[in-house]
């Protein structure tokens, strides 16, 4: 995002990625570590996208100095780099006037200018800066530039992805070399001494071998984590995982060498205790990487929506130019089927325009000159000719985008309960252990270094946070597992834990209560039907237009012929004229029976009886007399009235919000069971309802399946998309309901309970294991063996209650 400053402040705002962070306990010490600088008004640290925002005055500090500390806290700051062709330089005093001129730019990390080259390589970040900007600065001082070379979208491969591909292959990796270990673990009990286990495998320098890979390789990760946090004076996951699987690993390192020179199994070998307590961790850890928000991918496809390019007339020459060179003022050439470049005012020409993906409503509306258009739109029909109103960060899908982009980015309440209370468990288990080491060498078994060692690597062992590692993670991935059966998708583990606590729910009307697409609903008639509805069906399917192609598919679902038509004319405005059989038919609006004198009087208030349910009521007329009426409409889908019901009975306020018309609004409203409705929106006005019910306390949930819900989509503190409705909006959601059936809502807040009660227990659990393990193990009465078997005992019965989710029914 690019700098914002107030200048009468002196305040700017800068937003930059981060790297590195493992829990909300990292994004807490970096807001605090930033709010710490003088100069700071505000820092905001969002770990689902992996961003931060600060306000700061620009007079005391710089963003790179904003950097440096993130740095300096043990993370990282994504930056990039381009080169800049130069051209005019004649000395080094050209290239140092350039290098300073770059080097001053707030965003740039670093510019070096090589003259003999000709090029300058800037690394800068690209949240605040764009090469293109850095061409403007380089052209102020009296010099070309140009990009040589720069990564593009489509050239480069995403960082998520790669993530996800790094933690697979750790994992497949991990899950090798743990099995063995597993296998050689079920030959120390005697329940399984009926499983035959290879000598080999209860060799401890087979195990050894196995194990240190795991250990360093794949668990070098959380060795890094850990050492960041504990060079801040703080604890993470990071630190309970290396605690645990280090006092496991290098405990079995030491009964390994302790061995030397004997023959036989060695009894309280744990390498399988580390091995496969990492293994798990990264199998959540991929989990959670696939789970992130995937925000940046809903602001590319809002972007995608634009035209690439644009049909316009300069100097009076018809020319294709990259929508990037549209200004405002230019005459643009729209043809049918060809999205709108940019918001504008039709000049020429008349058409229907496809507004769905940004008013959300499904039927084209008719254009004609001095309509405004939108930019991103479809013009079905009709050729258009528009002059530029508004261009690039001015129009109304710039508009979606920023609000998207400014929602995405505020800071969601939701910390990880298992990550805040580490931040208090790790001192104490350390200091418990510590202390125990301590009592035994000097007072219970003075000088005895051995036995010492033994108890306190007991309460580290007792104290291995598998329980606790794998509370949360099993029951999110249980949970959100069968939610998926359901076609439910949480994506992450954040949403399901927030979704328990809705108890607002807004429901955009199109395509979420109701079908989203116009059909044929009434047909009134003064005669035969079916040779009514053959004339009438002849007749529309000449026309282009959306409400006709609704006319003609409910016709050809009652398996009515359609028959020759020799003449055929589109009034736009009015409707249609055409001769079927030799008769003439009108197929329109009010004004086009009054047009040729067709009376229509005694239907009137039929008609108007049919538009107050929300329908679209088209007159036809038959050799100049009224002939019978039909109208289609956007219907309600069966199962909303159900599911509002259903929604109501679980205490839920359900608001209906859309840009239609207050008397559409309504019809449809009652037909679902909605007693509160908020009609007329604009996409913006949108999230600004959201916001206003969430300064009324609420916990809003926002469901649509539109572009234009896409931003209160977004602010909401649950937004769920209809799986039939646009790819952005499902990007822009926190759940996605596949199926399209509201009766979703109810089923994914039921899942949320029923997962976060899960959770409780087993963290109830996982901290009871060590509020009864830690002092039994403190006090000598369990080898280290059985502190592990412990502690396995209490993953396993974790992990076997977060299954339980698996059995649950909707």
């Amino acid at each position: 995002m690019s700098e914002k400053v107030l200048e009468r402040e002196k305040v700017a705002e800068s937003q930059f990625q981060i790297t590195g962070m493992t829990c909300a306990a990292c994004a807490t010490r970096i807001e605090k570590g930033i709010k710490k600088m003088d100069g700071v008004k505000e820092a905001n640290v969002n770990l689902a996208l992996e961003k931060a925002t600060v306000k700061f005055d620009e007079g005391i500090l710089k963003s790179t100095d904003i950097q440096k500390k993130v740095r300096d806290l043990g993370y990282d700051v994504v930056t990039d780099k381009t080169e800049l062709v130069l051209t005019g330089m004649t000395c080094a005093a050209c290239a140092a006037r350039i290098e300073k001129g770059l080097n001053k730019m707030e965003g740039v990390n670093q510019a070096t200018v090589n003259l003999a080259l000709e090029k300058a390589t800037v690394e800068y970040n690209p949240s605040i800066l764009s090469p293109k900007e850095m061409i403007q600065r380089v052209e102020k001082l009296g010099y070309g530039a140009s990009v040589k070379s720069e990564d593009n979208e489509e050239g480069a491969v995403d960082q998520r992805q790669k993530e996800i591909e790094s933690q697979q292959g750790k994992f497949i990796f991990s899950l090798i070399l743990s099995l063995p270990l597993l296998w050689a673990m079920a030959g120390h009990f005697s329940f399984t001494s009926f499983i035959y286990v290879p000598d080999m495998f209860m060799n401890p320098w087979v195990q050894l071998a196995l194990a240190t890979p795991v250990q360093f390789y794949i668990g070098k990760q959380f060795y890094i984590g850990a050492y960041k946090a504990l060079r801040n004076m703080s604890a993470n996951m990071d630190v309970l995982v290396v605690l645990g699987t280090s006092a496991a690993y290098f405990y079995s390192v030491y009964i390994a060498f302790q061995s030397l020179g004997t023959n036989g199994h060695v009894v309280g070998l744990y390498f399988e205790t580390s091995s496969v307590l990492i293994t798990l961790i990264i199998l959540g850890k991929l989990f959670e990487v696939k789970a992130k928000g995937r925000s940046s991918e809903a602001i590319k496809k809002l972007m995608g929506l634009q035209a690439k390019t644009a049909t316009v007339l300069r100097d009076g020459i018809e020319q294709n130019i990259p929508l990037e060179e549209v200004v405002t003022g230019d005459v643009l050439f729209v043809k049918p089927g060809e999205k709108v470049p940019v918001d504008g005012e039709i000049l020429e020409g008349r058409s229907a325009l496809d507004e769905s993906m940004i008013t959300g409503e499904s039927v084209p509306v008719d254009k004609t000159v001095g309509d405004t258009v939108i930019g991103a739109t479809i013009n079905k029909n009709g050729f258009i000719k528009i002059k530029a109103t508004k261009v690039g960060k001015d129009t109304a899908l710039a508009q979606i985008i920023k609000v998207v982009e400014e929602a995405q980015g505020s800071k969601a309440p939701i910390q990880r309960l298992a990550d805040t209370i580490s931040g208090i468990f790790v001192p104490i288990v350390v200091g418990i252990a510590v202390a125990t080491f301590l009592i035994w060498y000097l007072l219970v078994s003075p000088g005895d270094f051995a036995e010492s060692l033994e108890k306190l690597i007991a309460v580290l062992v007792i104290a291995c946070p598998c329980a606790l590692g794998l509370a949360t993670p099993t029951s999110i991935m249980a949970g959100s597992g069968r939610a998926a059966e359901f076609g439910i998708l949480f994506k992450g583990g954040e949403h399901l834990e927030m979704t328990h606590r809705i108890n607002t729910v807004i429901l955009d009307k199109t395509g979420t209560v109701t079908n989203g697409a116009p059909v044929l609903t009434d047909v009134i008639t003064e005669s035969n039907e079916a040779e009514f509805l053959s004339l009438v069906g002849s007749a529309e399917k000449q026309s282009e237009h959306p409400l006709a192609q609704a006319i003609v598919e409910g016709i050809k679902e009652k398996n009515i012929n359609f028959q020759n038509v020799s003449e055929f004319e589109s009034i736009p405005g009015f409707g249609i004229k055409a001769a079927v059989d030799g008769k003439e038919i009108l197929v329109g609006t009010r004004r086009l029976m009054k047009k040729y004198d067709v009376n229509i009087e005694h239907i009137l208030s039929s008609m108007d009886s049919l538009e107050k349910q929300g329908k679209t009521a088209m007159l036809v007329a038959i050799d100049g007399s009224y002939a019978g009426m039909i109208a289609v409409a956007d219907t309600i889908k069966p199962t909303s009235t159900e599911a509002i019901k259903r929604l109501k009975e679980m205490g839920l306020d359900v608001i209906m919000i859309t840009g239609d018309n207050k008397q559409t609004a309504q019809a449809i409203a009652e037909q679902a069971g909605i007693e509160h409705v908020i009609a007329e929106v604009l996409p913006e006005g949108k999230a600004e309802e959201v916001k206003k019910l969430q300064q009324q306390g609420k916990k809003v949930a926002m469901v649509g399946d539109g572009i234009n819900d896409a931003p209160a989509l977004a602010i909401a503190d649950i937004g769920m998309a209809i799986g039939t409705g646009t790819d952005v909006a499902m990007e822009a959601a926190d759940i996605t309901l596949i199926r399209g059936d509201l009766n979703s809502i109810a089923d994914a807040i039921f899942m949320s309970k029923k997962t976060i009660l899960n959770i409780r227990q087993n963290l109830f659990w996982a901290f009871a294991y060590n509020a009864l393990g830690i002092p039994v193990a403190a006090l000598g009465f369990l080898a280290p063996w059985l502190a592990g078997a412990a502690m396995a005992f209490s993953s396993v019965s974790v992990v076997l209650n977060a299954l339980r989710l698996q059995r649950v029914k909707l």
